[in-house]
């Protein structure tokens, strides 16, 4: 008899206690659901990753941005492209960020307090302690419109044009790392940026995507620019500049030591340079260094 009452008295707890839970569920659910299907416990934990990154990278970085969220919904993606040096100084001034990709090293040496006091002038520190490596490996590209009507094949014929006053160049300007290349591309020829300018033989984009804009448009005779935006523009490059003309074209990547989220921030970067990421980049011809 004390046997069959346990029973009876165990399975109202039971009861009771399932009861209990079903209501607390129904509570807790009905602030949280935004639609029909409730809201996802994965959408809540998701992980948001700010990179900041050179225009030169815009439609890789968005095709491979899109292929790793596909494969870890857990992680948002958020990018903000523009030159270098623009990306350089929203950092300094307190963007929110978790990696920066620069067209060169120097505005990462900006950002570090590890690269040289005379490049570093003002002692920043914004890079997280061996994080930073080179990724990618870029070419500074002459190109040219549609049917090349200024009839130019090669950096003599750029040369030869602007010391004649022949030919309209669109460039980056000076703190755009595309500009500084082609301001050594000038050392090299000994050409006077300064009285070309006056002499309205040039014309300048505050980023690489606006020099090659005034190129695809025929606003100018040609333009320097990075020979993967030349590929994404579908330009004709006629000579892209050697190391001894301009130096190497790298891009450095690394973690900020703001970043809210240093391994996710890590392992994007991990996944820039797998295989997956490789394809993308030398599709359009970027050399992977990562």
């Amino acid at each position: 008899m004390k046997k069959s009452l346990s029973l009876i008295l165990a399975a109202a707890l039971a009861l009771s206690l399932a009861a209990c839970g079903a209501g607390q569920s129904a509570s807790s659910g009905s602030g949280q659901t935004t639609s029909a299907e409730g809201s996802s416990p994965q959408a809540d934990e998701q992980t948001e990753l700010i990179v900041f990154a050179a225009a030169s990278m815009t439609e890789t970085l968005t095709q491979l941005g899109e292929q790793y969220m596909a494969e870890h919904p857990e992680v948002s993606l958020v990018f903000n492209f523009d030159s270098s040096g623009t990306l350089k100084t929203q950092i300094q001034e307190g963007a929110d960020v978790d990696i920066f990709i620069s067209a060169g090293q120097k505005q990462m040496d900006q950002l570090d307090s590890a690269a040289d006091p005379s490049v570093n002038t003002e002692g920043l520190d914004f890079v997280l302690a061996d994080t930073r490596f080179d990724i990618l490996e870029n070419k500074v590209a002459l190109a040219v419109p549609d049917d090349n009507p200024a009839g130019i094949h090669s950096y003599e014929d750029l040369a030869s044009g602007l010391k004649e006053g022949t030919i309209l160049l669109a460039m980056g300007n000076s703190d755009v790392p595309v500009g500084q290349y082609t301001q050594k591309i000038f050392d090299y020829y000994s050409l006077d940026e300064q009285a070309l300018a006056a002499a309205g033989c040039i014309t300048y984009g505050s980023n690489v995507k606006e020099v090659t804009t005034q190129v695809s448009e025929g606003a100018v005779d040609c333009g320097v620019i990075y020979q993967t935006d030349a590929f994404s523009a579908k330009l004709t490059v006629v000579d892209t500049a050697t190391a001894e003309m301009c130096g190497q074209v790298v891009y450095p990547a690394a973690v900020m030591n703001v970043s809210q989220h240093p391994q996710q921030a890590q392992d994007f970067l991990a996944y820039l340079t797998s295989d997956d990421g490789d394809a993308v980049f030398e599709g359009v011809g970027f050399t992977p260094m990562g």
